[in-house]
């Protein structure tokens, strides 16, 4: 998978000889307790070296009921998730957490280890914040992967993991991508505006930035967001206990809550093509993509 040029600050080798490129910056918006917090689960001039994979599923969605357990050629796409993400090099382990028993059995069939969480979960950091706490071994990194990505790159799993390594005053890690024009207006697509150190200034289900005239500027790099987030393992413990944000509920999107906390948040740039399951109609366009892959 080609990634974006190095930079003045990127950071090298990766699989294949690969280069990855960090972008971003940090929003210090929090009240002075949020902001006590960030600094009490930062790790300075630490390593975070254990990292651990969750990918949280549930079986009832309000958008498409049943998302993890859909087949595609053939196999769930909770296992087609799954099996490109034990491909990753930097995860210790790999775990499926889940509410539903249905696919805790699918799960269980093709070899995954499953964790069983609540039903109360309100998202996917809280499913993998209680499943981290119910692991035996320690970990120093959590990635919170979708299920419904079946064409996740391992490389940016590897990716995001480096990123919060390299990054100590970061306590979220995450990657983006180039929106598509044809995207702009998408709110499934959610975008985001970096600065030029590396972290994340804000995300947005609507297009970022938008200028006067209303209208898709061609000539501007527009970012995508990926759904896939690395957090350090002593804030996730803390996250749930975090209040519901403004920007957060209006937009309906997790890492808003963290950027309004006061929280940084590291990011990579990659070259990648998005190919998230949102609706039952995108089924034919990952399987179609996956024959011309010759992906079995």
């Amino acid at each position: 998978m080609p990634i974006c040029p190095p930079s003045s600050d990127s950071s090298s080798p990766g699989s294949g000889g690969r280069a990855w490129v960090f972008h971003g910056l940090a929003l210090g918006v929090a009240a002075a307790a949020a902001a006590a917090a960030a600094y009490l689960y930062r790790r300075p001039g630490g390593f975070r070296s254990r990292a651990v994979g969750i990918i949280p599923a549930r079986f009832a969605s309000s958008r498409f009921e049943g998302k993890p357990l859909t087949p595609i050629l053939g196999k769930p796409m909770i296992q087609r998730t799954w099996e490109r993400v034990m491909l990753a090099s930097s995860l210790d382990h790999v775990v499926v957490a889940t509410d539903d028993e249905r696919i805790a059995e699918c799960c269980r069939g093709f070899g995954a280890d499953v964790i069983m969480t609540a039903e109360s979960c309100r998202n996917g950091s809280e499913r993998c914040c209680e499943a981290l706490q119910k692991l035996d071994k320690h970990y120093d990194i959590v990635v919170n992967i979708q299920g419904d990505e079946p064409l996740i790159e391992p490389e940016i799993i590897d990716g995001v993991v480096m990123a919060l390594q390299r990054a100590p005053d970061a306590v979220f890690s995450t990657a983006v991508t180039a929106l598509k024009p044809e995207d702009a207006s998408d709110t499934n697509r959610v975008k985001c505006i970096l600065d030029n150190q590396g972290y994340a200034l804000y995300f947005s289900r609507g297009l970022i930035p938008f200028n006067k005239s209303g209208k898709v500027n061609p000539q501007f790099p527009y970012l995508l967001h990926l759904g896939i987030a690395a957090f350090d393992s002593k804030f996730l413990k803390i996250y749930p206990e975090l209040q519901p944000t403004p920007l957060q509920l209006e937009e309906d999107l997790e890492q808003l809550k963290v950027l309004e906390n006061g929280y940084r948040m590291k990011v990579i740039k990659v070259d990648h093509d998005a190919h998230g399951v949102d609706a039952p109609e995108d089924i034919e366009k990952i399987e179609a993509l996956m024959r011309t892959r010759n992906i079995q």
